[in-house]
């Protein structure tokens, strides 16, 4: 996968893309280049977006095999760019999907300016549309490497990200306890919007939904009290 490295020399700026579904070992990866670019007595800063407040919400990446990394916290590009240190060579990006559409902007002035910048996220939502601004800093980047999970339910390589509670909002923090990786077999995109939704003013689901394994057609929901 780092083969590539060797054709862009030091200060030759570029962007390099790693998505994937959830659970697919892209923050893993971010840090892993990170820390090799330390190694290599590289100037390197970390970012995270301030709405990713999975592990308590720390000034850390933090994958979910545990691995973790120093990051700043930021709310938007702008603060982001405010806390860019002038002798930064290499910079970091997790859950970039989170970010407003001038993070595109951003990073294509940051690598023509001679840095190498990695940014991690996922290239599509819970209902499998593409997560913008992935899909444009895919276009831009010259390096781009998609992660596939395992699918929880049969095992084979998982390309989407299965919500498991109930709610139409595109952007919905959680981790296992909200998502699992699914293959293109399992994947149903529709499941949480047919799950009950909450009464008003209570976040918790009291029913909960169990799917059978995918047949021939959309199997039916069944309820658990």
């Amino acid at each position: 996968m780092e083969n590539y490295f060797h054709s862009f020399g030091r200060g030759v700026g570029h962007i390099e893309v790693i998505c994937g579904s959830m659970f697919s070992g892209k923050s893993e990866e971010l840090i892993r280049r990170l820390r090799r670019a330390m190694m290599e007595k590289r100037r390197v800063q970390a970012f995270k977006p301030v709405i990713d407040n999975r592990y308590g919400g720390t000034d850390e990446i933090i994958s979910h095999s545990a691995l973790r990394l120093q990051a700043h916290v930021v709310r938007n590009t702008e603060e982001l760019l405010r806390r860019l240190e002038d002798r930064t060579e290499v910079l970091g990006i997790d859950e970039v999907q989170f970010f407003d559409s001038g993070v595109v902007d951003v990073c294509a002035r940051l690598a023509n300016m001679g840095r190498r910048v990695i940014v991690a996220g996922l290239d599509q939502d819970y209902s499998g549309t593409p997560f913008d601004p992935m899909p444009h800093l895919m276009a831009i980047a010259e390096v781009v490497d998609k992660l596939l999970a395992v699918c929880s339910r049969c095992g084979a390589p998982a390309n989407h990200t299965q919500r498991l509670v109930a709610s139409d909002e595109r952007v919905l923090v959680g981790a296992a306890d909200s998502y699992e990786p699914r293959c293109r077999r399992c994947f149903e995109p529709d499941l949480a919007r047919q799950m009950p939704m909450p009464l008003s003013g209570d976040e918790r689901v009291t029913d909960r939904v169990h799917v059978d394994a995918p047949k021939a057609g959309n199997p039916p929901l069944r309820r658990e009290s």
